[in-house]
């Protein structure tokens, strides 16, 4: 694996690869890697594509300065996992690097609607930052494939979006959420449960499954306000359980059996803000 701290550096080594014809697939992360990242990673080397990665904890995507500071950082550890699974290159910028003229002034992206709902309502701002660092990761390492994970549902919509409005020539491929055994999400936030909320944190999970379980058509605002107070009487801060359309993210309160629908959820357990989502049918 070759390890580039410097964009023209990278963007020569790039420039190489695609005159030999070579295929690029790319994975952003910002650290704390686990094997949901190495499944992203492992992707692209089936279709014999050269796998790109970065490590980057982006400041402009933290609407809390304090998560920020608290996101764990195993860049030692991380470096063996990428190396060990295949990574060919690994991207390493500063954030004087990524932002060379600072981090205000940013380019304004038009969201439209998916920048209202869920996430985009309890961390207002937060999509902004995270289209302002994938619209110049991917300016940067120009790749033909993007590839993502399905637990940061929201997340890869908007970049879909972010990836129209500029007209990059990027594919988006997601892959499955992985789960631990007994079925939470994998996640680098998870690093920061203790003993006790780590088993508390499968709740979430399990309020999904519920959710897949127990949907009918007609009215489905009963069968959310249940998975609510499930994780409310587990002690969790609900900041939202909703159900919507697979393709739009449109909330829905009936649903006529047909239309492809997500369950969403974000809760805090104590400080730590966990997200999951399961597609229902």
């Amino acid at each position: 694996m070759i390890l580039f701290k410097k964009i023209t550096e990278l963007t020569a080594f790039m420039d190489q690869q695609k005159q030999k014809g070579q295929s690029i697939g790319f994975v952003p992360t910002m650290g704390a890697l686990h094997n949901g990242h190495i499944s992203l990673i492992i992707n692209p080397k089936k279709h014999d594509t050269i796998t790109v990665s970065s490590i980057f904890v982006n400041p402009t995507q933290f609407n809390e300065a304090k998560d920020f500071e608290k996101y764990p950082v195993t860049l030692e550890k991380d470096i063996d996992l990428l190396e060990k699974n295949g990574c060919d290159v690994l991207f390493l910028p500063t954030v004087i690097e990524i932002y060379p003229d600072g981090l205000s002034n940013q380019p304004y992206y038009n969201l439209g609607y998916l920048e209202t709902v869920l996430e985009g309502k309890y961390r207002p701002g937060h999509f902004q930052g995270v289209c302002q660092v994938v619209h110049r990761l991917l300016s940067i390492v120009q790749p033909h494939y993007l590839y993502l994970g399905q637990k940061d549902y929201q997340q890869c919509m908007v970049i879909k979006k972010l990836i129209n409005l500029t007209e990059l020539k990027t594919a988006v491929v997601i892959g499955n959420t992985l789960r631990e055994s007994d079925g939470l999400a994998m996640s680098s936030r998870n690093m920061r449960l203790n003993e006790q909320e780590r088993k508390k944190a499968v709740k979430i999970a399990e309020t999904l499954f519920f959710i897949k379980k127990e949907i009918k058509p007609g009215y489905v605002g009963d069968l959310k306000e249940r998975a609510q107070q499930y994780l409310l009487a587990e002690n969790f801060k609900v900041d939202y359980v909703e159900i919507a359309t697979a393709d739009t993210l449109t909330i829905i309160e009936n649903w006529d059996g047909k239309q492809p629908i997500v369950a969403l959820v974000a809760a805090y357990l104590n400080e730590i803000r966990l997200i999951d989502n399961m597609l229902l049918n």
